[in-house]
C-alpha cells in the first residue's frame, strides 16, 4: 500500500494513470500530453509499474502501457475506513434517528389522543 500510494503522491503520474483509464497508451503518446522530457515520463511509467498500477507490453518498437487497478483495492479499503464515521459518530447517529422517531409517535399519538377528546 505504501507504494502506490507514494507513487500516485506525484500529479503527473495521477494523470497518467487517469490517461490510462481509458484505454492503453503507447510511452510516446503519453509524453506527446506533457511539457516534459520523455525520460522524466520514462521515470514516471517505471515508477507506476513497479508499484503495480500499470503494465506494459511490446507492439513492435513501442511500450504500451494500460492502466491496473487490483494493487489501489488496499489503498482505497484504507481511505473507506479513514473516511467512515467513527464508532462514537455513527452511535450518536443512530440516537438522533431514535429521538426523531420516537417524537413523530409522540406527536401521531397525541394527535388521535386530542381527536378522541373532541369526539367524545
Amino acid at each position: 500500500m505504501d507504494e502506490v500510494a507514494g507513487a500516485i503522491a506525484d500529479p503527473v503520474r495521477r494523470e497518467i494513470l487517469l490517461m490510462l483509464r481509458d484505454e492503453p497508451l503507447s510511452a510516446g503518446q503519453i509524453a506527446g500530453r506533457f511539457a516534459i522530457s520523455r525520460p522524466a515520463i520514462s521515470r514516471h511509467l517505471r515508477v507506476l509499474r513497479e508499484a503495480g498500477l500499470v503494465r506494459d507490453s511490446a507492439d513492435g518498437r513501442r511500450r504500451v502501457y494500460a492502466l491496473e487497478t487490483a494493487p489501489l483495492a488496499d489503498l482505497a479499503g484504507w481511505l473507506e475506513r479513514l473516511t467512515r464515521p467513527s464508532g462514537w459518530q455513527h452511535r450518536l447517529d443512530t440516537l438522533e434517528t431514535e429521538v426523531y422517531r420516537t417524537r413523530r409517535e409522540r406527536l401521531r399519538a397525541a394527535g388521535r389522543n386530542h381527536s378522541q377528546e373532541e369526539i367524545a
